[in-house]
């Protein structure tokens, strides 16, 4: 039987409409506990070098005020390396970062970073702290994440959420490839009600993270239904997909 799909609520956004009048309205540590009632298995927070949305207040803040698990998504540097290791959240997903990109466009190059990406990874997990790598679904990138010692990769939706052909294949046999070597598997980003279900129908996928879709669909249906509703989708999907 495969097993039940978790659901990361990413509520970066919460902070980017927060931060759009100053204040301190609304909270993203009150979205964490909506996500939490609602059937969230963990909390997604990226604080990136610009502070364009969480702070370093929010990180504060969610590790020590939510029950769910923490992924805190940084870029590869020595100021977020340390902002991790002062606050130990439960995972760290390294990702690509540019100042000028609105949102992370594409994946980490883990093969051309090896060196950059080792002692970084290496000082994480000494402190506990689980290490995923968001990248592309590319064979060799998954190669490398397994021999820099990370135990989980989250695979880059974005393609498959932007139609390209053959996007979802790729996805499949990554997320294959993945497990094979032993990595755990997450996924996401650019994922909606429409096009979740054969993403989260792919067996090998334990995680997917989602969240500018749930915070934006919030604004229509409220956050609780837009997280129950995901939830509802993704379990659907593995029902088909196992034949239960």
């Amino acid at each position: 039987m495969t097993a039940r799909l978790r659901l990361g609520v990413n509520i970066d956004h919460v902070a980017t409409i927060r931060n759009a009048r100053g204040g301190d309205h609304p909270s993203p540590l009150r979205a964490a506990e909506l996500a939490t009632a609602a059937g969230a298995d963990g909390i997604t927070a990226h604080l990136r070098e610009d502070r364009r949305h969480m702070t370093d207040a929010d990180i504060a803040e969610l590790v020590t005020g939510i029950a769910l698990p923490l992924n805190l998504e940084m870029a590869a540097t020595d100021e977020m390396l340390a902002i991790a290791l002062k606050h130990r959240p439960h995972a760290a997903c390294i990702v690509p970062e540019r100042r000028a990109e609105r949102t992370t466009e594409g994946g980490l190059d883990a093969a051309g970073q090896h060196n950059h990406l080792a002692p970084l990874i290496q000082k994480l997990s000494a402190a506990g702290i689980r290490v995923s790598l968001f990248i592309a679904p590319d064979p060799r990138q998954i190669e490398m994440a397994a021999r820099l010692g990370a135990p989980v990769v989250e695979l880059h939706t974005g393609p498959y959420a932007h139609g390209e052909p053959d996007a979802l294949t790729r996805l499949t046999e990554g997320a294959a490839l993945a497990a094979s070597l032993g990595l755990e598997v997450h996924a996401g980003h650019g994922l909606t009600f429409e096009n979740v279900q054969p993403v989260a129908a792919i067996p090998q996928l334990a995680e997917l993270n989602i969240g500018h879709f749930l915070i934006g669909e919030a604004l229509f249906i409220g956050l609780e239904a837009s997280i129950r509703h995901m939830r509802q989708l993704m379990d659907d999907a593995r029902t088909v997909e196992t034949g239960a």
